[in-house]
């Protein structure tokens, strides 16, 4: 019997996402099933870089780092609407890590990689720079450094819809209830999100790319009631209005030996992150507790002039990142390197991968194409090297030109809101807005920028199907959108999910609520 498809992967997550891109690309029969929404786990959950993980040296990760570095050039030129370079200053003060120590870890991490455009460390005068004037006198010189910025939720939805245009059948709010092995072929069971049967299928080989539901999937699904393979690590974040004046970011040290970053977001907040700490529960309901706003709270108040108070809080977000379970005794010590494990003995083989991070999902989705190759047969050679994502179809250093390009097709539109299409969606905002004419054909509108046909063209290309799929996933808008806004948007998308499905023969959208603060 001919299978529906070569590939089957779990999880629309940046792992599982970026695999269905790669696999499709070389063309490969691809399914994906993600039983929420993309990026809707571990993957939107980040502290939104793109980084060589400085302080992964510390630990002699040398091999991940590199990989990290290289990769994180490439990204910037492939997706240059939501990858941006960022300069990272990290004060110094006795009692931490050396100088001496400092200085050599940056200039391994301005070496190991191939830097090539990003600018390389610099040492500041804390005193006089304008970087130093947020922070305590007692500080008074600092290392600068450079990283970038990421829109995680968005690197994963422009994998999607990129795999889904060179062929992939992309489910998302579809589940897998079971997946049993014949001897040359996967039967895999699929649910919607309100239970119900949501067909059979039929797949070469299959991919588990659950991220923090991995072990589940082998358990529950597969059968496997031994599997444990990753150590839950908790990550929280808060967001609070913007701290200071210029675009740099901080790393600092704390007395623990763990690093928090404070980052420029969204243009007028800072967002401050993240905590490390194992985690034992379900990975859907995972929040910030009390003791980690104090955490992060007290570890920037400790290097800025102005505390940092819980009541200045905006947003809080939690993830938990499964790590591979490597033994380490604290939770920031276990490694962030990916493991692949192959399983070919009885029948149709399975591929499962264990931890991993946003950085490196290109390299490790050629690896995993790697292991199917050999499995099952290979098709075409690694591509994704330079193929730019969606949107990203121009110069590295062409946003502003890109911005200026808009306006001048559309004269209406305001900066701001031109400024943050172009950062969404690269060349795509042009189709986004084709055939608009002022900003009447826009439709409804429901604040800061977002109108009704952003919606209805994030429903039809980009799989949103609740309002919280777009204030928090495609968009970050719910920062500045009120309970009254966020409430309209739900009850439009709910009218308009539905006249999407009744005209391209869609399963029936889920019942999904509205969105969340």
């Amino acid at each position: 019997m001919a299978a529906d498809y070569d590939i089957f992967v779990i999880g629309g997550g940046i792992n599982g996402c970026g695999i269905a891109r790669d696999a499709a690309g070389r063309g490969y029969r691809v399914g994906l099933a993600e039983m929420h929404d993309l990026a809707s786990g571990t993957s939107s959950w980040s502290t939104k870089l793109v980084h060589g993980g400085l302080r992964y040296l510390e630990f002699y990760e040398f091999r991940l780092v590199r990989e990290a570095l290289i990769e994180r050039e490439r990204l910037w030129a492939n997706a240059p609407h939501i990858i941006r370079p960022l300069r990272f200053v990290l004060p110094h003060h006795a009692g931490l890590r050396p100088a001496w120590l400092l200085r050599l870890g940056l200039f391994i991490y301005d070496n190991l990689g191939g830097r090539k455009r990003l600018p390389e460390t610099a040492t500041r005068d804390l005193r006089r720079e304008a970087v130093g004037a947020p922070l305590k006198p007692a500080f008074v010189k600092g290392f600068e450094y450079s990283d970038c910025w990421v829109d995680d939720a968005r690197l994963v939805v422009l994998n999607a819809r990129d795999a889904a245009d060179r062929g992939a059948d992309i489910r998302t709010r579809c589940k897998v209830t079971s997946a049993r092995r014949g001897e040359d072929l996967w039967t895999i069971a699929l649910q919607d999100a309100d239970g119900n049967d949501a067909g059979t299928v039929t797949a070469r080989s299959l991919v588990n790319a659950a991220g923090p539901w991995v072990d589940e999937v082998l358990r529950v699904s597969m059968g496997d009631n031994r599997a444990h393979n990753v150590r839950l690590v908790k990550g929280s974040h808060i967001v609070v209005p913007r701290l200071y004046d210029h675009d740099r970011c901080y790393i600092f040290q704390n007395a623990d030996g763990r690093v928090v970053f404070a980052i420029p977001y969204e243009d007028d907040f800072t967002l401050i992150g993240t905590t490390d700490e194992d985690y034992d529960g379900d990975p859907g309901a995972v929040a910030i507790t009390d003791a980690e706003i104090d955490y992060l709270c007290d570890a920037v108040s400790a290097y800025f002039n102005e505390p940092v108070k819980r009541e200045s809080i905006v947003w809080t977000y939690s993830g938990v990142r499964p790590l591979y379970d490597d033994g380490a005794s604290k939770a920031q010590e276990a490694t962030r390197d990916y493991v692949l494990k192959t399983d070919t003995n009885p029948g149709a083989p399975l591929f499962n991968i264990f931890g991993g991070k946003i950085t490196t999902y290109r390299k490790l989705a050629e690896a995993m194409l790697e292991h199917i190759g050999e499995a099952i047969g290979s098709h075409g050679r690694p591509w994704t090297a330079d193929a730019p994502l969606p949107g990203g179809e121009f110069d590295i250093d062409g946003l502003d030109a890109l911005v200026t390009e808009l306006r001048a097709a559309h004269g209406w539109l305001e900066a701001a809101t031109a400024n943050r299409l172009a950062r969404q969606y690269g060349r795509r905002a042009f189709d986004l807005l084709k055939g608009v004419r002022d900003v009447g054909d826009m439709g409804r509108h429901f604040g800061a920028g977002l109108h009704a046909r952003e919606v209805e063209w994030l429903i039809a290309n980009e799989w949103a199907r609740s309002a919280e799929d777009v204030l928090w996933r495609r968009t970050k808008l719910g920062l500045c959108l009120d309970d009254k806004a966020r409430a309209g948007l739900a009850r439009f998308m709910a009218a308009a999910v539905t006249r999407h499905q009744a005209t391209t023969n869609e399963p029936a959208p889920a019942r999904t609520g509205t969105a969340a603060a």
